[in-house]
């Protein structure tokens, strides 16, 4: 487990559904031992495995005993409050949620939006001061590592300037000196591999349900807070910039700085839908500038991976926008600090396999050729030879493909049955065969023998054209318990009969055998004789020296009763042992 990684798997766990494979858009998911782990030099960070995961197996890093120690260690820590907070807790006003948070210890609370409007405002700078060019935004650290990582040309149209929470801690630290500490407290998971890479701006981030469990450990009650809470944002409060957790809030910063007439502007959320939009972006003929707002949660921040709320998106939007304040002359706002950065392109470098290693490796999973090609998409990949690619690159493993150990699986127990020297059939509920072995239809007769050589498995036949007491099986089928070496007659043999449960009210197993025949016979004494045997030994040893080798002659005796069953004639005439 990296527990260093933002997003890592509890093994325990993990139940091996792989659905994780099949949701992560990068396919950053690689199975070891069974069990899924995140690949961090992949891993985007837009946290769609920890919503999806069925068993909670994917985590977060939990930090806030990071945050709780800089508490200690610093004497003013500032909160940078993401904007969907209104969206969150929207059983606190804003005061309110101020006083909480600085009740757990808190310097004060700053609004992420102030670093946003800060953002928009040098976004207005870069789209006025150029002419015919391609502007993607910065605002989105998954975004951006989903560009650096997967589209490294497009990458290169993403605008040089920090994230808005970046850019906030730049503001608070000219504001209030570079000795205090910055937490940012929001939706996004990706913000922690934001504080990793810029320690020397943000602290620790943490997420809203960090939040909410702090607040519930520290015994704080929303309902018993008095409502004329006298608290504010500092050093003010943020105004367009509270647009931002909506798809759509930054293109509104930035018109508000700027000529309508300077760029074409888009909205794209969602990894899936950013993906088709950039299909081949830097083919397009751009007669005019064009910004691309690009978020990787659908309908933006409000519905981040750690939003607790489960609120409908459409009243996410109108909550955001009711609480945001316009401000009361017209902007443009000229940037007030330098946020400035350079973005790196990462690109992952993705092997490539050819055809022949690409064929050995489909034939390992049994697939010799294209119609064995299902695509069921049960691994986890779309297709099997993306399945086959991840094998290759050592991301997945051959018991992922369903197909391939559903039929090994029954490929073994087909050798199984037939290998038994018991007669074995495998019923329905309609009690119908699914599969029995020679010798199951050799007890019944020629006929059903000659018919089974026809049509192997008998699959399909109503087992009461063959047995005289399916009534039986019918028991086992409603009650589940299983008939142990029950002896029933026919018309040619005395069977024992063992019939069990295989999956419950849906599918039985019989196992049969002739104790007429002289063979079965003889076994019997063998297996009776051992059981007195074992029954026996612990007293024969206790009374050894009492009788002397008497009791020793009796256990040779009893011995040498079991090898004359196990010997059996050889091709010359002389006996030996049948191990």
């Amino acid at each position: 487990m990296d527990i260093l990684n933002p997003i890592f798997t509890e093994k325990t766990e993990c139940q091996d559904c792989y659905k994780c494979v099949r949701e992560c858009p990068v396919k950053a998911i690689k199975i070891e031992n069974g069990h899924a782990e995140v690949i961090k030099e992949q891993c985007i960070y837009c946290g769609h495995c920890v919503e999806i995961c069925p068993s909670g197996a994917k985590r977060v890093r939990n930090d806030l005993g990071r945050v709780k120690q800089l508490l200690k260690l610093k004497e003013r820590v500032i909160v940078s409050l993401a904007p969907s907070y209104i969206s969150e807790f929207n059983e606190y006003s804003s005061a309110q949620i101020i006083y909480v948070i600085k009740k757990l210890g808190f310097f004060g609370v700053s609004e992420t939006a102030l670093g946003a409007q800060e953002v928009s405002a040098s976004s207005a700078e870069l789209v006025k001061s150029n002419k015919g060019r391609i502007f993607i935004s910065s605002a989105c650290p998954t975004v951006v590592e989903y560009l650096s990582k997967y589209k490294p040309l497009q990458s290169y149209y993403i605008t040089n300037l920090l994230s808005p929470v970046l850019a906030h801690c730049k503001l608070l630290k000219r504001e209030y000196g570079d000795d205090i500490g910055v937490v940012f407290i929001g939706p996004c998971i990706s913000k922690k591999r934001e504080s990793d890479a810029h320690q020397e701006l943000l602290d620790v981030a943490i997420t809203f349900e960090d939040l909410r469990a702090w607040i519930a450990e520290s015994g704080i009650k929303p309902n018993l807070l008095p409502e004329d809470i006298n608290e504010g944002f500092i050093p003010e409060q943020a105004l367009e910039g509270a647009l931002y957790p909506i798809d759509g809030g930054m293109v509104a910063g930035i018109k508000a700085n700027c000529s309508v007439n300077d760029a074409c502007f888009m909205v794209f959320s969602g990894i899936g839908n950013i993906e088709n939009a950039l299909q081949d972006i830097e083919k397009m003929n751009v007669p005019k500038n064009i910004f691309l707002e690009l978020l990787s949660c659908e309908g933006g921040c409000v519905n981040g991976p750690k939003a607790c709320s489960k609120t409908a998106t459409a009243m996410k939007r109108l909550s955001v926008i009711d609480n945001a304040a316009y401000p009361d002359k017209e902007i443009p706002r000229k940037p007030t600090v330098d946020i400035t950065d350079k973005i790196k392109s990462q690109p992952i470098v993705q092997k490539e396999f050819d055809e022949s290693e690409m064929r050995a490796i489909l034939k390992t999973i049994g697939k010799y050729s294209v119609k064995d090609e299902l695509n069921c998409g049960g691994c986890g990949y779309d297709s099997c030879r993306d399945f086959a690619r991840a094998l290759l690159d050592g991301k997945a493993e051959h018991t992922m493909c369903v197909s391939y150990m559903r039929k090994l699986a029954q490929n073994k127990a087909n050798a199984l049955i037939k290998s038994m020297p018991s007669g074995v059939v495998i019923v329905n509920d309609s009690l119908k065969i699914i599969e029995c072995n020679r010798n199951f239809a050799r007890l019944f007769g020629t006929e059903i023998e000659m018919i089974y050589d026809a049509a192997p498995g008998l699959e399909g036949m109503p087992l009461d054209r063959i047995l005289p007491f399916t009534n039986l099986f019918q028991h086992v089928l409603e009650t589940g318990e299983d008939i142990v070496n029950r002896n029933v007659n026919t018309k040619n043999a005395v069977l024992n009969a063992s019939i069990v449960t295989v999956d419950k009210h849906r599918i039985i197993g019989g196992i049969f055998q002739d104790i007429t025949e002289p063979s079965v016979r003889k076994q019997q004494v063998v297996n009776k004789t051992r059981q007195v045997i074992r029954k026996n030994l612990q007293t024969v040893q206790k009374i050894a020296y009492l009788l002397g080798e008497n009791a020793a002659e009796t256990e040779v005796i009893l011995n040498s009763i079991t090898d004359s069953f196990f010997t059996k004639p050889t091709d010359d005439g002389t006996d030996t042992k049948n191990d």
